[in-house]
């Protein structure tokens, strides 16, 4: 029986590299070599929050941009994944934390959160986008998930539509957005067995992103892969730090991610 330390891997002062033989601790002199063969790189960030009463969300929103649209001018990114949480519970908030979020300089992409309580209908029109969508960024496909509904309950992914985009273009790696833990890890997860099944059934699946927890912004592994945290941009709890992560996907297939705090990378060790 495995101990919840045996699965997590927290960062330190090195960024992390995730490649097939799982992790290696990289020192910053290192990790500078291997930069110029990024081929793919993109911010993931989750919990926003935006409306939550008494908390300074439409500043944190704005800050989140800010240091994103900053971070891109000097590293450019493919895209950006907000993981969840974009609003907290007021349907009515959802388009105007969408026109925030919009002016981000990069392509920009969403999943649902147990607090994103929209039907599936306003979400397509305010996103552009069905609440469970896919697509392609350099030959590497991005599977965005649901994970909730208008009542806000925890929920697994719609393990159908997964099941079905993960048999098309097998030759594709994937890189899954799920909001919500679907292992108990952490205490505000849940545990969905046929998940986890599915995952080991594809080994193409690189790298499963998660929110929902702020306070965490760390790795856990199951079969091999990583399931991924990056703390929290806005909220009431969580780190003692509101940032972002970046992953870079490698020309080898490597991937190299780490933590913004907002403006110092916290795992590359050059502040």
């Amino acid at each position: 029986k495995h101990s919840r330390r045996d699965f997590l891997v927290r960062f330190s002062a090195a960024a992390t590299l995730i490649s097939a033989g799982g992790f290696e601790k990289l020192l910053a002199k290192e990790l500078f070599k291997v930069q110029p063969r990024v081929k793919l790189r993109f911010i993931v960030a989750s919990d926003a929050h935006y409306g939550q009463p008494k908390t300074a969300s439409k500043a944190m929103a704005r800050e989140f941009v800010a240091k994103a649209n900053m971070f891109h001018a000097r590293q450019p990114c493919h895209f950006c994944v907000l993981n969840g949480d974009i609003i907290h519970d007021d349907p009515k908030l959802m388009p105007k934390a969408k026109r925030i979020f919009s002016t981000m300089r990069m392509p920009l992409y969403a999943t649902q959160g147990n607090h994103d309580r929209v039907t599936a209908k306003e979400w397509q029109r305010i996103w552009k986008m069905p609440v469970n969508h896919a697509f392609v960024a350099e030959d590497h496909k991005v599977l965005l998930t649901t994970t909730s509904n208008t009542a806000g309950d925890y929920l697994s992914p719609d393990l159908g539509w997964l099941e079905a985009e993960l048999q098309k273009d097998k030759d594709q790696d994937v890189l899954l957005f799920v909001h919500i833990p679907q292992k108990k890890w952490t205490k505000n997860a849940i545990e969905t067995k046929a998940f986890f099944d599915l995952m080991g059934q594809h080994e193409h699946v690189r790298a499963i992103f998660h929110g929902h927890e702020h306070d965490q912004d760390g790795v856990y592994m199951e079969q091999g892969k990583p399931y991924i945290f990056d703390a929290h941009i806005g909220g009431s709890w969580g780190t003692d730090y509101k940032g972002f992560r970046v992953v870079e996907v490698l020309e080898n297939k490597d991937i190299v991610t780490y933590m913004m705090n907002p403006d110092t990378e916290i795992s590359r060790d050059v502040f």
